[in-house]
């Protein structure tokens, strides 16, 4: 088990005696309460006492009941209290991991108290979900606006952070045998599938008015649309890479409402045990037609990608976790091996891991040995643990990117409203969910969008 994200940046850095954190909540604790709790949850990930006291018990401090009267203002002294006795610089991260309905009046507190300026840096992380709709986002990014800089708002998106989809540009960018080969040209189709394999757990109040649409696809699985769609960026800087993201998601043709397919779950079987269905779980209305699972085919009008079909998924209890990018090619236009009147030649294809057993196949075809032409299609691949050994958390990339003041991995305003716009027409007329059984990948109509091209979905 990795140890908490802010812990291990502190050990592997050494900014123990730097990098003091600040908890604001509701329950009524002091500073060694508070510590107390944190020490517990240290030692249970693994850390050793002499790590813990190092940096918890100095560096971690709690204000409680903020909400209160002169609650934001109690932060304030706290804050500048704890940077005059640590003889701190004034740098602050302002880290908003709160249910998306306060972040309004918590922004507006801030600046009130003057947090959202500081003798150093002032940099403001808001967790997803960005808004709920494009009116909410719009709304949301003019109050942010209003009281803070756009170069001081970190918008995060934890997918981001992920080595592997880091790992998307330069496996395109840096290799020109598979960027030469990104284009229409070549390329037949783009899959983008990211399965759940649990259920809700504790998620019910938020999930049943959220849904997958809105939990998955319009940020973690459109970002990964966007690395693998984008331009090579004139620089690999921050704003050069936002840049072309965006204008992938303004090259989108308006999704047809025949292109998307919905689904909730009902009970089924998942590793040899009986689950429930999603109107079963705890919390969830018994009349809900929250979709738990979405397909989707889109185009990209532009120069690369024009008539290429892109099938974006994601669902829960699908019967495993895993995020995944195949990307198929061509087959010849011309086949020269044929046996018994049959073509043997198939589409060559690279899939692409980001989460389990991260790393990518090249899958090729080959002649089987000793047959008349036969041809097999065989993997080449790369497995980043058999290579690098376990990878880093992905908040420990992202909140290292935001004390560096790096804002390449974090998603700016016209971003989420482009991907927002792209998406509230089918949220504004959503088809009804097709029931699917735990366990399978998805309501079996979604198996009617790639078959419109010629495919099939790569998993299920």
């Amino acid at each position: 088990q990795r140890p908490p994200a802010l812990a291990d940046i502190a050990e592997k850095t050494g900014w123990q005696d730097k990098f003091h954190v600040l908890a604001v909540g509701r329950s009524a604790q002091d500073d060694e309460e508070y510590r107390a709790w944190a020490r517990e949850g240290l030692a249970l990930a693994g850390l050793s006492p002499e790590a813990i006291s190092a940096w918890c018990d100095t560096s971690v401090h709690y204000v409680s009941n903020a909400e209160e009267a002169g609650g934001w203002q109690a932060v304030a002294d706290k804050v500048a209290a704890i940077e005059s006795a640590n003889d701190l610089p004034g740098n602050r991260a302002l880290y908003l991991a709160i249910p998306p309905r306060v972040f309004p009046p918590v922004i507006e507190a801030l600046a009130e108290v003057g947090l959202n300026r500081s003798p150093g840096f002032t940099r403001l992380v808001i967790e997803k979900p960005f808004g709920k709709s494009l009116e909410t986002a719009r709304s949301l990014n003019e109050l942010v606006h209003a009281r803070f800089e756009e170069h001081q708002v970190y918008r995060i998106d934890h997918y981001l952070g992920k080595e592997t989809v880091q790992n998307l540009l330069v496996f395109r960018f840096a290799n020109a045998l598979f960027e030469n080969s990104w284009n229409r040209s070549l390329v037949r189709s783009v899959e983008i599938t990211v399965g759940e394999h649990l259920g809700l757990e504790t998620r019910a109040g938020y999930y049943d008015q959220a849904g997958a649409f809105r939990d998955m696809i319009q940020n973690h699985v459109t970002q990964v649309l966007t690395l693998v769609a984008m331009e090579p960026p004139v620089k690999l800087d921050a704003d050069s890479i936002r840049d072309e993201k965006v204008k992938v998601l303004r090259s989108v043709v308006p999704i047809a409402a025949n292109d998307v397919v919905f689904g909730q779950y009902v009970g089924g079987v998942i590793d040899g045990e009986t689950v429930p269905g999603y109107l079963e779980e705890p919390g969830v209305a018994e009349n809900s037609a929250t979709e738990t699972a979405v397909s989707l085919r889109l185009f990209i009008d532009n120069w690369r990608w024009q008539g290429v079909p892109f099938y974006l998924r994601t669902g829960k209890r699908f019967p495993e976790r895993l995020t995944q990018i195949v990307v198929r090619f061509r087959e010849p236009p011309v086949c020269l091996f044929e046996v018994d009147g049959t073509c043997e030649v198939h589409s060559d294809a690279i899939v692409i891991t980001l989460q389990p057993n991260e790393g990518f196949e090249l899958l090729f075809d080959v002649k089987a040995p000793e047959e008349d032409m036969r041809l097999q299609t065989v993997p080449l691949d790369f497995r980043y643990d058999a290579a690098f050994g376990s990878l880093p958390d992905a908040y420990e990339t992202l909140i290292e990117d935001i004390v560096l003041g790096d804002q390449t991995l974090f998603v700016r305003s016209d971003e989420v409203e482009a991907a927002w716009s792209l998406y509230q027409p089918i949220l504004d007329d959503p088809p009804m969910p097709e029931r699917y059984a735990a366990g399978t990948w998805g309501p079996p109509g979604s198996t009617r969008l790639p078959h419109a091209s010629g495919d099939t979905w790569w998993q299920g």
